[in-house]
């Protein structure tokens, strides 16, 4: 089976779709005349503006759901693999594929924002419901949150147990099987609270796992900052073919850098897009502003802190796909125990392992709960879509299980065969949803053309389609028509035609 899941990595992952990532992500960058920096202010204030909408969660709920299925294995083990297959210049590609990767995500969620529907009571959107409304592709549409359902609910379920098992098993010999299976326990008693839940856990549990993280690694490179320059320049030299131990690494180097960089950030594949739809604002580039900053949070401090921590130490090996050994530090040594074997040379390889094992715990764990969210979501669009709504507690009840079952399946499994599988997940839906969002791209610009023209006069941003000509978005076309109404009934009330007020939109 391995050889087969490598076979179609080899034909999903080619050359073209590293190259289609890195120029999408730099077409969107100048097309947004560089959102991802000029606005980074906003993206700060924006997350902390208040929800009154009881259909809704805030942008913090939706910005700390979406870290907590960004930071995972991604961030510790898929940065480590990085490292191995294409040498430490590998991180720099992860640092460009980020930076362009932060406008990418401020169009996806953007789109998101505009096309969401309300559906049972909870607003909903995300890749199917702007595939649906904004190219007008039904057939495809479903074909897609068919496709993200099975990614999903899995695929990735697997390669987060995976970790978990193993770490759990290296630091306490405990039997895979009954890590997975405590682990499928505990996310089922999450799960099933629905969206309000797994958000509330999700914003306690993101920022403390996250800061935590990153503040014991600042600490740690602290006490060896005489290295960081040095680290710096074999980071960089790697990455341009200027270093002689790494010389020839170029092309795996970025081929690893985009690919783990990708997965990390997950931005431009269409994956992130779920939480961003569930959020109550009033204007939709204000949740891509939010969703921007996150990939900054995500490659620039999670995965940079595990990169440095790594490469400081020495502990990694660089032993490319069919190529010599050019680095073997760590003899016998999988990618998985890098951070680990770093965390304990700096400290002591007891803090290190259990330091980790907690860490990688807590990362993984709420990325599988966040993954429930976003298949439950793709499920409720094709039941509406196809109005299959009488199977709806069969259909759930199913889904949720395999997604269980998938956990246990991840944790009992071989790594490599677990991670190609979810390389092959990340390869089918960046296919899909970046040549979506570069087809849709012009109405993402067109709000963010109208929200910037609002803040230039003062203003709180308030989206009204039709004053932008965008056509589809019926969620914004109904609150407008309300607005309108209501300015009629009222003519006395000018909070109601006042773009300042913009509560009107979350009632």
């Amino acid at each position: 089976m391995l050889e087969m899941v490598n076979l179609l990595n080899n034909f999903v992952w080619s050359n073209a779709l590293v190259f289609l990532f890195l120029a999408v992500g730099l077409f969107f960058t100048v097309r947004t005349r560089f959102v991802q920096v000029r606005r980074l202010k906003d993206m700060v204030t924006l997350l902390f503006e208040k929800n009154n909408d009881n259909a809704g969660i805030s942008s913090f709920q939706a910005l700390a759901m979406s870290l907590g299925s960004r930071i995972g294995t991604g961030n510790i083990v898929g940065v480590a693999t990085a490292i191995s297959l294409g040498g430490p210049g590998a991180v720099f590609w992860m640092w460009i594929t980020g930076f362009f990767g932060s406008a990418t995500s401020f169009i996806e969620i953007t789109l998101t924002q505009i096309y969401k529907s309300k559906l049972e009571g909870e607003y909903r959107g995300g890749t199917p419901f702007y595939i649906y409304k904004g190219l007008n592709l039904k057939w495809f549409s479903v074909i897609s949150a068919i496709i993200l359902t099975v990614v999903i609910g899995i695929f990735w379920p697997t390669v987060q147990a995976n970790t978990i098992a193993l770490t759990v098993q290296d630091s306490f010999n405990i039997s895979p099987l009954v890590t997975g299976t405590l682990l499928a326990l505990l996310i089922a008693v999450i799960i099933y609270g629905g969206v309000k839940r797994i958000a509330t856990v999700s914003e306690y549990l993101v920022p403390f796992m996250a800061f935590g993280y990153v503040g014991i690694c600042i600490v740690l490179l602290a006490l060896n900052v005489s290295e960081i320059p040095a680290m710096f320049s074999l980071i960089v030299s790697s990455a341009f073919n200027l270093n002689a131990t790494f010389g020839g690494l170029l092309g795996t180097a970025i081929a690893m850098g985009v690919q783990r960089g990708v997965f990390a950030s997950a931005a431009g594949l269409g994956t992130e897009t779920f939480e961003s739809g569930a959020t109550s604002v009033s204007h939709p580039a204000k949740q891509g502003l939010v969703q921007a900053l996150s990939i900054y949070i995500d490659t620039f401090l999670i995965c940079t802190a595990t990169a440095f921590m790594i490469l400081i130490t020495g502990m990694y090996n660089v032993i490319p796909n069919g190529g010599d050994t050019i680095v073997n530090n760590l003899q016998g040594t999988g990618p998985e125990l890098y951070a680990q074997f770093a965390m304990g040379t700096l400290v002591s390889q007891t803090f290190g392992q259990y330091f980790m094992t907690v860490s990688l715990f807590l990362f993984c764990f709420t990325t599988l709960i966040t993954y429930f969210y976003k298949m439950d979501t793709n499920i409720a669009f094709v039941k509406e879509t196809l109005n299959l709504k009488s199977s709806s507690n069969f259909v759930n009840h199913l889904a949720r299980f395999g997604l269980l079952g998938m956990v246990i399946f991840g944790a009992i499994n071989s790594a490599p065969l677990i991670w190609g599988i979810t390389d092959l997940g990340v390869g089918l839906l960046g296919w899909i949803n970046v040549i979506t969002i570069f087809l849709l791209s012009k109405i993402a610009i067109k709000a963010l053309k109208d929200y910037d023209e609002q803040k230039k006069t003062g203003l709180n941003p308030v989206f009204r389609p039709s004053k932008v000509g965008i056509k589809n978005a019926d969620f914004w076309e109904e609150l407008e028509a309300k607005e309108s109404a209501a300015t009629l009934s009222k003519p006395v009330n000018k909070n109601f035609s006042d773009p300042k007020h913009s509560d009107v939109f979350l009632k």
